[in-house]
């Protein structure tokens, strides 16, 4: 069975991506995705507000493990 991880990416090159969960099948990395708080420019929560202002830009997507 193929899986996916969401891996947050990050514009500004010094800061590396990370790895945020593993083991998800396609829909659920979908699900994840899909969510407004999982990208900088369309988070309205405090926490994702603050990432931005500390991080830049940056987004969730998924790949396949």
């Amino acid at each position: 069975m193929t899986t996916y991880r969401i891996v947050r990416f990050y514009a500004r090159a010094e800061l590396d991506n990370e790895v945020l969960e593993t083991g998800l099948t396609l829909d659920e990395a979908q699900e994840h995705c899909s969510d407004p708080e999982t990208s900088s420019r369309t988070c309205t929560t405090e926490k994702g507000q603050a990432l931005t202002e500390s991080h830049g830009d940056w987004f969730d997507g998924y790949c396949e493990e």
